[in-house]
């Protein structure tokens, strides 16, 4: 039986501003924009020294939990729209799980999405179903994702 080593993964986003959906998920996760290399004072001049034209500076972006514990970010541009609903989405925890009862996972779940909503997010819609409840979202370009 073969096993396999558990692999460190990042969640890639295709966006249509890079910097902006970085900003957004930055706030809703309490994630960091990721240092740029220690011998550059910021990414821009990374990309002055790498030779990279200015208008391609928010080509990408990548965000980083700030403790290192959690699956880097990284937001790229792409030239089309998003077309079709996600095939996979996040779940942001703010509730105190599934154990946890609906008339207590109420109130923070809704302070969230009013609180994402606040910085660009839309409201899908509250779920109830099988003793639970979660709030469906999309962030500023349309991704969807869930506050549970």
């Amino acid at each position: 039986m073969l096993f396999a080593m558990a692999r460190r993964v990042q969640i890639v986003f295709d966006a249509a501003d890079p910097r902006h959906l970085a900003e957004f998920w930055s706030l809703a996760l309490g994630y960091v924009t990721q240092p740029p290399p220690e011998e550059f004072e910021s990414w821009e001049a990374w990309a002055r020294a790498m030779g990279i034209p200015e208008e391609r500076w928010n080509d990408a972006h990548a965000i980083v939990d700030p403790d290192g514990h959690r699956p880097r970010i990284f937001i790229q541009r792409v030239p089309e729209p998003k077309s079709a609903k996600n095939r996979m989405h996040l779940d942001v925890s703010v509730s105190g799980g599934p154990g946890t009862p609906v008339d207590e996972r109420k109130p923070p779940i809704d302070a969230e999405a009013e609180r994402l909503a606040a910085a660009g997010a839309t409201i899908v819609g509250p779920v109830e179903e099988d003793d639970t409840y979660w709030m469906v979202m999309q962030d500023p370009e349309g991704n969807e994702f869930c506050i549970t």
